[in-house]
């Protein structure tokens, strides 16, 4: 009897040391943010300019992405020697370049809702300050990718509209367990030709720019993208996003 009992003492403290060293959500985002550069740092970020190449068909397409702490964003793509804006948003108002007629256009009232509320908030992290956003993180578990073992979570923002219908916003994260950072992200297409199919994007090659970590290789659709250089706190031209109306 009283190995019984010695026993399920044993249980129990085995069990409360176990519970009380499970994985949480919180533990996996602060580990992040640390490793990143720190919530401090990410903070005092105002803006971000990335200059990347993407590989498209044998091609090399240099690509320009900008984006600000009041949620603007400028995406500008240089194909065959003629730069274009591909994506121009001033934190109220967008527009695109239709690549069929080449000619600018304003974007759907939908987008631009959408667009409202995540550019500022995904800014530079999503996973920073990420409740007082509204979102709310889930850990799922550890599952391994490529051969990385990683920490499972799901991250819901606030839902989005699609033709009309709100719905809910997730992505799963994938973080490597020993180095403490993304290396893929998964979302449900949910409009489109791909609707229902799972959009993956996978990070690597971190690099330090000015104390922040940032991943310099990056694959989505199979598309593989290099990032060249990284500037940080540059001012967004206002000029640059307004609308070129012919």
């Amino acid at each position: 009897m009283k190995k019984l009992s010695l026993l399920v003492k044993t249980l129990v403290i085995v069990l409360g040391i176990s519970n009380a060293h499970a994985q949480t959500a919180d533990e996996v985002v602060d580990k992040y943010i640390e490793t990143i550069g720190g919530k401090q740092k990410l903070e005092a970020v105002t803006s971000t300019k990335m200059e990347l190449v993407a590989n498209y068909q044998g091609m090399e397409i240099p690509v320009e992405v900008s984006n600000s702490k009041d949620g603007k964003m400028l995406v500008k793509i240089n194909l065959m020697g003629k730069e274009m804006t591909q994506v121009a948003f001033d934190g109220t108002s967008g527009w695109s370049t239709n690549m069929m007629t080449m000619k600018a256009e304003k974007m759907p009232s939908e987008e631009i809702e959408n667009m409202k509320n995540t550019a500022a908030k995904d800014f530079p992290d999503p996973f920073l300050n990420y409740k007082q956003k509204g979102y709310t993180a889930e850990y799922i578990g550890k599952e391994t990718k490529e051969g990385t073992e990683c920490h499972k979570l799901k991250l819901t923002k606030l839902p989005k509209t699609v033709n009309g219908e709100k719905l809910q916003d997730v992505t799963f994260y994938y973080f490597d367990t020993e180095n403490n950072v993304i290396v893929m992200t998964e979302s449900e297409m949910q409009e489109g030709q791909m609707k229902g199919q799972m959009a993956t994007a996978k990070m690597s090659n971190y690099q330090e720019v000015d104390g922040i970590y940032f991943p310099f290789t990056m694959n989505q659709f199979g598309q593989e993208m290099t990032v060249k250089k990284i500037t940080l706190n540059a001012a967004i031209d206002p000029k640059a996003l307004e609308f070129k109306a012919e």
